[in-house]
């Protein structure tokens, strides 16, 4: 593959939502074994500049150790005992493809929960102190995510993924931590390149973590997570009634987005202070990877688990799209949630997406690699200069 450019593919003008050193960092979730195993594996190389915020989370991974196991006495017999939910629905597809749009429009049905940024960034003890602490320090949180103009804030819909990791489950979101001294290749993205005992763990994890949900809300579960669009054949064994809903997006606007949301993460989250010359290399493997393995296990998935959607037509009419949506998964009660799905499509007229300039040899690179993505779902290379 050719090097990477300093300017590649980068916005017109890259500019991040501020993000002051005492908000919250995913790795604040940690217990504190999950948390050395981390800096063990990067020999603790964090930045000089990033130290103080490894003594931040060190002392809340100290805390995270204590309180787990007062919530699991606490809600021993609930946890045993865990309250049956509808299968779960899955809302996959690569990063910066509208799975946060799609997830925050299937909230409005009442019928729906999904773990939101506290429960994600606390699983083990979520159910003992979620309301003392996001009650506390709701002050702490922004109230935007540092890549776009996206709301934030402890109770707003989170990707799972964030939960599996803070649980010590393999995830490629430990590399958000240390991009300097991670792989320039997703790690456990696609769950078949684990071992026997890693998958037995991030299978255990998730289980625990969708009961632990079930005892905070017995509705049916909507996750929405990125790295799950590898994992759709683990995912379909595990749950042989949950369905996947599947969002794609223009690969001339997911790869330059994909690459200022790593920035931003890195910016907001990392431990170390990231050159970013790996970043390309990284963006392209894990597209591939993912890609490989969907389109490996879509070929198992039985007829009418697995919608499809283009974020270019969510967008023109969200409306129509969940109507499909919910006549393929058969969820029913359309009629009753449809007023909410109007108003919030009214609203969404007002975002405007980033914009990005093309960068020649980043077109190329996309249309060779990504051709039968390219071509499956109908999108066309952009002239450039």
């Amino acid at each position: 593959m050719t090097s990477a450019s300093p300017a590649a593919a980068k916005p017109a003008k890259e500019t991040f939502h501020a993000y002051p050193w005492w908000s919250p960092r995913f790795w604040h979730g940690m217990p504190l074994g999950v948390w050395l195993d981390l800096i063990g594996e990067h020999g603790g190389r964090a930045s000089p500049s990033r130290w103080g915020l490894v003594g931040t989370i060190t002392a809340a991974a100290a805390f995270n150790s204590l309180a787990e196991p007062l919530t699991a006495a606490r809600f021993r017999r609930q946890l045993a005992n865990p309250p049956a939910t509808d299968p779960p629905l899955f809302i996959i597809g690569h990063w910066r493809s509208g799975t946060t749009m799609l997830h925050e429009l299937l909230m409005l049905d009442d019928r729906f929960c999904c773990p939101t940024t506290y429960q994600c960034f606390a699983p083990g003890h979520f159910l003992l102190t979620e309301q003392l602490v996001t009650s506390a320090l709701s002050w702490i949180m922004p109230s935007k995510r540092p890549m776009d103009d996206v709301s934030a804030g402890w109770h707003r819909p989170q990707e799972d993924e964030f939960a599996l990791a803070n649980m010590g489950s393999p995830s490629p979101y430990r590399r958000m931590a240390f991009p300097m001294t991670s792989p320039d290749r997703p790690q456990a993205l696609d769950l078949t390149t684990l071992s026997p005992a890693e998958l037995d763990r991030w299978k255990r994890n998730l289980r625990r973590f969708l009961a632990t949900l079930a005892v905070r809300d017995p509705r049916r579960p909507v996750l929405k997570s990125p790295p799950h669009t590898a994992r759709v054949g683990v995912l379909a064994e595990m749950f042989p009634e949950a369905r996947f809903l599947h969002v794609v997006r223009d690969p001339f606007v997911v790869f330059p987005s994909t690459m200022r949301l790593w920035r931003s993460l890195h910016h907001s989250q990392a431990l170390q202070v990231d050159t970013g010359e790996a970043l390309e290399r990284y963006v392209f493997a894990a597209f591939d990877e993912m890609y490989a393995a969907f389109e490996r296990d879509r070929a198992t998935l039985a007829p009418g688990r697995l919608q499809e959607i283009r974020y270019e037509d969510l967008c023109a009419d969200p409306v129509a799209r969940l109507s499909e949506v919910y006549d393929r998964f058969e969820l029913g009660g359309f009629d009753r949630v449809l007023p909410a799905f109007e108003e919030q499509a009214t609203s969404m007229r007002r975002y405007r997406t980033n914009k990005y300039d093309h960068d020649p040899r980043i077109v190329g690179e996309i249309a060779s690699r990504w051709r039968p993505f390219i071509e499956r779902y109908g999108y066309q290379v952009p002239a450039v200069m």
